[in-house]
């Protein structure tokens, strides 16, 4: 793959660079549209046409350094597959850069939570999606996409955000205080600052595309009516790294559409800007 955002050479090296971005281009378990293997590289083929100039934060955080490392793709069994993501992640956790995910369905974030629960003890993991995915087992696999946060619920303090379809044999799994439906959301205009209250101090952060609106975000396997857009997610999102520590992120389920680009840019707008907010906007706002 090339550099994100067709960066010389001297911000994408392993060595000076204080950013990794992991891809992990696996879809072996999606059960409605298939493609999110194709999202990482997607994201970041456009990433190429980004302006690296952050207006927002008024920064350039590509100076930061961002290099891509291999792509993790062991494809035998999803189970396998969580076992070599935790183990590759423990392994750049040690590194002490800041690790980031491009995904690939929504079960590789399974293997990426152990890591990063082994690195940070009470980890608070921010779910940003569509659907609860709190199955125990779907199609005979707890390593489902459908299951892809059931393990951080028992063992993380999980806060799920746009929530807007579930099975009902996931309710018994829901911690409603935690738990920020889009309907709940549309009826309490304080729902970012609640959000914010139930958070820890250390912060992980998985986005699933579809947590936004089909309208903007038509490229996921399983789009859903009724979700969020740009500003609004930017303004949460800006909250949330000015008052916790944001340990790393992933986002996942992007399956690109032959001849429709503006999602892929958009991801990849998205994670540029997580960046941003990561590396600049504390200060931005102190100043």
């Amino acid at each position: 793959m090339k550099n994100f955002g067709d960066l010389e050479e001297k911000y994408a090296s392993y060595e000076d660079a204080n950013i990794l971005l992991v891809p992990i281009p696996f879809d072996g378990t999606s059960t409605y549209g298939k493609g999110s293997d194709k999202g990482p590289e997607a994201i970041i083929a456009s990433s190429k046409y980004l302006e690296l100039y952050d207006i927002e934060t008024d920064s350039e955080v590509f100076r930061k350094g961002i290099h891509i490392t291999q792509p993790i793709n062991e494809n035998s069994n999803p189970e396998k597959l969580v076992q070599e993501i935790e183990k590759s992640i423990s392994n750049y956790l040690q590194k002490e850069k800041f690790i980031t995910i491009l995904g690939g369905e929504h079960s590789i974030s399974i293997g990426v939570i152990r890591a990063f629960r082994k690195k940070f003890k009470e980890l608070t993991v921010l779910q940003l999606d569509a659907h609860s995915d709190l199955r125990p087992e779907y199609n005979g696999s707890i390593y489902n996409h459908a299951c892809s946060m059931h393990e951080s619920s028992k063992k993380d303090n999980l806060i799920q955000v746009g929530i807007r379809s579930m099975d009902s044999t996931e309710i018994s799994f829901i911690d409603d205080n935690f738990l920020f439906t889009s309907y709940k959301i549309r009826n309490n205009k304080y729902w970012k600052e609640d959000i914010i209250n139930c958070l820890g101090k250390n912060v992980y952060i998985t986005i699933d595309l579809d947590f936004f609106d089909p309208s903007i975000m038509p490229s996921t396997g399983t789009p859903e009516p009724g979700g969020f857009y740009w500003n609004e997610t930017l303004e949460f999102l800006k909250m949330v790294f000015i008052n916790s520590n944001v340990v790393g992120f992933d986002i996942v389920e992007l399956s690109p559409i032959h001849g429709l680009p503006a999602p892929d840019f958009m991801a990849a707008k998205l994670y540029y800007k997580l960046l941003s907010y990561k590396f600049h906007l504390k200060s931005c706002q102190k100043e």
